[in-house]
């Protein structure tokens, strides 16, 4: 299969690539593993090492020229190279720690193609830049997102760069969300997928510039494509000057949550 990758498309070396690093942590679940520390009480763990190196596997055997920027493994090529994959083997690395299966393997090519893998579910949310479609059994769909569900995924995890003035937390606290939405905490990427795919409403955190972000770009790639409103959580388009992130299933959704968010900030 690797072989025969160097005369796919972005897309399908993003699948590829991302599939084999699902493989890895799946069949790595439930042993007990080494942790590297990372300080400030972030770690690794050996599956999120070895699917790393499974997936740049893949995509030096395809794409042997591209950079590739790692969550583990840092910068390999240059830096401001012309094509750059971003490579997150395991968010959710504290959920998988400790035996909950909510995670996600993200690779994305900057500005390109996008892959998002659920280890578990087996499924593979991906872009070609620019439509999204979600792989399972074999068999691509079309990625729909709608805010059917009325869960909003709210990122709770450290740093809050916006506070004091935008809290995610207090969006939780907002008189009208209760009344519209339902908060969910899932503390994976996974979570922007799962708008692209109807699966979530919306999906909010602070931060900074996320947009080059390894554990964003590939959930950003795909929500893109599918047709999800995406700013800042200040409304601004994300980038140099952003920060954070609301991404909303439809424009009524992402315009009333940016009420909301404006509304505590106050």
């Amino acid at each position: 299969m690797i072989n025969s990758l160097a005369s796919a498309d972005d897309a399908e070396v993003a699948v590829a690539a991302a599939h084999a690093g699902a493989d890895v942590v799946r069949t790595m679940y439930g042993r007990r593993l080494t942790r590297f520390d990372k300080g400030a009480g972030d770690f690794a763990t050996a599956a999120d090492v070895e699917a790393e190196k499974t997936i740049l596997g893949v995509i030096r055997a395809a794409r042997p020229d591209d950079a590739v920027l790692g969550e583990e493994g840092g910068q390999q090529g240059a830096a401001d190279a012309v094509r750059q994959w971003l490579v997150d083997p395991l968010c959710g690395t504290l959920n998988y720690a400790v035996g909950n299966m909510l995670v996600a393997v993200n690779v994305a090519l900057r500005n390109g193609a996008a892959a998002v893998a659920d280890p578990f579910s087996g499924e593979i949310f991906f872009t070609d830049g620019d439509t999204a479609w979600v792989r399972q059994d074999g068999v691509d769909a079309q990625l729909a997102p709608t805010p059917a569900t009325q869960l909003v995924d709210v990122n709770l995890d450290p740093p809050f760069p916006s506070a004091p003035g935008v809290r995610p937390v207090d969006l939780l606290a907002h008189p009208e969300f209760g009344g519209r939405f339902r908060p969910r905490v899932v503390s994976t990427t996974l979570a922007l997928a799962w708008v692209a795919a109807g699966k979530r409403a919306a999906y909010v955190t602070d931060g900074g510039d996320l947009s080059g972000s390894v554990h964003f770009a590939a959930g950003i790639a795909v929500c893109r494509a599918a047709g999800c409103v995406v700013t800042g959580i200040d409304g601004f388009p994300i980038g140099q000057a952003g920060r954070g992130l609301v991404v909303a299933a439809d424009a009524e959704t992402h315009v009333l949550l940016m009420s909301m968010i404006r509304g505590r900030s106050r």
